[in-house]
C-alpha cells in the first residue's frame, strides 16, 4: 500500500436525474438544476420543476457557501464507513437552495444555526466524491 488511507465512504447511488450532480461532485463542483421555464433553482435533482412543472432544465454551478440551516449530531447506529459522531447539516446555500450533507472538521459543541460554511469534497468508493461542508471564516 502507498501509505494512503483506504477510502471507506460508500459511493452515492446515481440515477438518471442525479447523474449531472454526481459527475460535477467528482470534478469538485457543486451544482443545482435550474428550470428553463421559470428560472427556479432546485435541489435535490428531480425530473420536474415543483413550481411550474416544466421538465426542461440546465445545470448551474453554485458558489458552495452558505449557512447551517439545521443540524443533528448522530451517534447511533454506527457504520464503519463514517467517523462518529456524524454531524448531519442542512445547509442553506447563498443561492437559496438547501443541501443535506455532513459538517466535518468541527467540534459538535461549536455548531449553531447560522454557522457560515463552505463545501469540500471527500472521496468515496468507486472513485466518486461527495460534497461535505466545513466551517467558513468570515471577516468581521
Amino acid at each position: 500500500m502507498s501509505g494512503e488511507a483506504e477510502v471507506v465512504r460508500p459511493a452515492p447511488i446515481v440515477t438518471e436525474d442525479s447523474a449531472a450532480f454526481w459527475d460535477a461532485a467528482g470534478e469538485g463542483r457543486l451544482v443545482a438544476q435550474k428550470c428553463t421555464g421559470c428560472g427556479r433553482l432546485r435541489h435535490p435533482p428531480r425530473p420536474m420543476c415543483p413550481s411550474c412543472h416544466s421538465v426542461e432544465h440546465t445545470t448551474v454551478d453554485l458558489a458552495g457557501t452558505g449557512v447551517v440551516y439545521s443540524y443533528s449530531v448522530l451517534h447511533h447506529p454506527q457504520n464503519p464507513a463514517f467517523t462518529y459522531p456524524v454531524v448531519a447539516v442542512l445547509v442553506e446555500l447563498d443561492e437559496g437552495v438547501r443541501v443535506l450533507s455532513n459538517l466535518v472538521g468541527t467540534d459538535p459543541g461549536g455548531i449553531s444555526i447560522g454557522l457560515p460554511v463552505e463545501v469540500r469534497f471527500e472521496p468515496t468508493r468507486n472513485g466518486m466524491a461527495v460534497p461535505v461542508f466545513v466551517r467558513r471564516e468570515v471577516a468581521a
